[in-house]
């Protein structure tokens, strides 16, 4: 693993090592539940307190309107299912687009097999939702719309705002799977307007499977589960201590990497960089997304003639994907890309690199020159 140059940071980020010293307390010493009374468990509750102070600080909310999940998958489930059960009283509408996270697509389709109705809104050749077919597709039905802050394969940013104060002019609850957002791009919930937005550690430099729903105050959600009465009982079962910690101390150095500007500093350049030298040294490669308003670490390139299955296979010491990690082992062409209208034949040359904050420019040089030998050498044995 030493040898092989990670650029998948939209699959995952590795630990942080604040993060990990954080945590390891919590999974040796500090052991205890969370729920219990006596010293340990109190020792366990504080963290947990502190953690929820520090995703609350992130997203300039209050740390009560923060809930503890597995993950955005479950946070998305959550924000989607429950609003949709809370609030059915008053409609079975809900709005959503095409180019969205399976998490929150395949929680529709389950919807629409309950007498909900959802719109799949198109999005253009950059992926992204128009404010103008959001506030057409609005009908006095509506309960919920949810749109992505930034998109996880093509790294395009959506008008967030926008869409939150057609929602708000429409008192149509309004959620989004931010998990590609937060932490890198504006963070506080009041001036994006979200009602609901899912977040999760693994994208921020902390552990996998743990999360975060954020619910304005006031907001209500039908839980989807039984048992104990934790998080508000919104969310029961026994608290993830570790991995809440986890959290915190991500959300903690995402705020701080925030104000030091790092992405723009340091990723942004590298990402630059990247894409200037596979476009000096290659011929007809596209950029997919938008090519100013996306994530700073995203680079979405479809490389013609070569694919990318088979880029992948020779990128020996390259760690890189073809699009969302949920659906790497896929063969068919990824569902954003088919919503931003790229042909199938061009769609199946996709490479995503994602560019984090430990990459350097001498990797960018590596990955670079690896990339263009191997392309080359696909494209020579391509028949004609």
């Amino acid at each position: 693993m030493n040898n092989i140059i990670y650029m998948d940071n939209h699959a995952t980020t590795p630990i942080a090592p604040e993060v990990l010293d954080a945590m390891l307390p919590y999974l040796t010493t500090h052991f205890g539940n969370a729920a219990s009374t006596h010293p340990f468990g109190i020792k366990a509750k504080d963290a947990v307190d502190k953690a929820r102070y520090q995703v609350a600080n992130l997203l300039s909310c209050t740390p009560e309107e923060i809930i503890f999940t597995s993950g955005a998958t479950e946070s998305d489930n959550l924000a989607i299912k429950g609003a949709a059960y809370a609030y059915k009283d008053k409609g079975n509408h809900i709005i959503t687009s095409t180019a969205e996270h399976h998490a929150v697509l395949d929680t529709c389709h389950a919807l629409d097999a309950e007498r909900f109705e959802t719109t799949y809104l198109p999005v253009d050749k950059y992926g992204m939702v128009s404010p103008d077919d959001v506030e057409a597709a609005i009908t006095p039905k509506t309960i919920l719309m949810s749109f992505m802050y930034a998109n996880n394969e093509v790294g395009t940013i959506n008008p967030i705002r926008e869409i939150a104060n057609i929602a708000s002019k429409h008192g149509v609850l309004f959620h989004s799977d931010a998990v590609q957002g937060i932490g890198k791009l504006e963070s506080n919930m009041d001036v994006l307007g979200l009602d609901m937005a899912s977040i999760t550690a693994h994208k921020i430099y902390g552990p996998k499977g743990i999360g975060a729903l954020y619910i304005r105050d006031g907001e209500r959600l039908k839980s989807l589960f039984y048992g104990g009465g934790q998080e508000a009982g919104i969310r029961p079962g026994t608290l993830n201590v570790a991995g809440i910690v986890g959290l915190g101390a991500a959300c903690e150095a995402c705020q701080n990497a925030m104000e030091m500007k790092t992405e723009e500093k340091v990723v942004g350049p590298l990402r630059d960089a990247l894409h200037q030298k596979l476009a000096s040294q290659l011929t007809d490669i596209h950029l997919n997304g938008h090519p100013e308003k996306r994530l700073l670490g995203n680079l979405n390139l479809c490389f013609a003639g070569a694919q990318s299955h088979a880029l992948l296979m020779g990128l020996k010491s390259v760690a890189v994907s073809t699009g969302s990690a949920c659906d790497s082992e896929s063969v068919t062409p990824s569902h954003v890309l088919v919503a931003m209208g790229i042909p199938n034949d061009l769609a199946l040359t996709t490479v995503r690199f994602g560019l984090g904050r430990y990459n350097t420019a001498e990797e960018v040089d590596m990955v670079a020159e690896e990339v263009i030998k191997t392309v080359n050498r696909l494209r020579a044995l391509a028949p004609e």
